[in-house]
């Protein structure tokens, strides 16, 4: 019994013993502070549906991201128009994204997307196998979305005011072109741009197929 308290003991390294506390009181620390700053997002956050399509309402900032459908409701179908505002409670709200696994798996052929996206999350629209067409407004609007994943790489068809888009001019105001902006985008066969043109960087995998 001796020797194996003796064992025990020795094998104990008081230094790292130590040094290992520190870690977990390190990451203990950091996730208090990340939670603390996810708070007042998250007690602001509400989920409600609106015409069909659901949101997270977030009162500061007065903006809203599209989000899934909740457990038990009614998936995604069919044609589907994301509107720039939604009024909610007499409010409000600018829609600014399309959050994470939005439309996952669901039924939809089309989607229209407003120029006041600026986002756009991972898996957004993965496995939308009946997706065929993604309808914009903007060409420039669209170069500026943060795409984790692009709709295109579902859809393929790319259509500006209700027009495929083939030949692709890149307006003179875009100063530059996201990651995966039209990655994917099959409907494709130029690229050109303005003459006075202002871009000065294109993201990774820009147009990439």
């Amino acid at each position: 019994m001796a020797a194996s308290l003796r064992f025990l003991y020795e094998s104990v390294d008081p230094k790292k013993e130590a040094i290992n506390y520190y870690n977990i009181y390190d990451m203990k620390k950091h996730l208090f502070l990340i939670l603390a700053t996810l708070m007042p997002m998250l007690a602001s956050a509400e989920t409600v549906e609106i015409g069909g399509i659901w949101y997270n309402i977030i009162t500061k900032g007065k903006v809203a991201e599209v989000t899934g459908v909740p457990s038990g409701g009614t998936k995604y179908s069919g044609d589907i128009t994301i509107p720039t505002t939604i009024v909610y409670e007499n409010v409000e709200y600018n829609v600014t994204s399309i959050g994470i696994g939005a439309f996952w798996g669901s039924a939809l052929t089309s989607i229209t997307i407003p120029e006041s996206v600026t986002s756009i999350g991972n898996s957004a629209f993965g496995g939308c196998l009946s997706l065929t067409s993604v309808h914009i407004h903007s060409i420039e609007a669209w170069c500026n979305i943060s795409f984790a994943y692009n709709t295109l790489q579902q859809a393929h068809n790319l259509y500006l005011n209700g027009e495929l888009v083939t030949n692709l001019v890149i307006p003179e105001s875009v100063n530059s072109i996201e990651n995966r902006a039209f990655c994917g985008c099959h409907s494709l066969t130029s690229i050109s741009f303005s003459e006075n043109s202002q871009l000065t960087s294109i993201g990774d995998y820009a147009f990439s197929n």
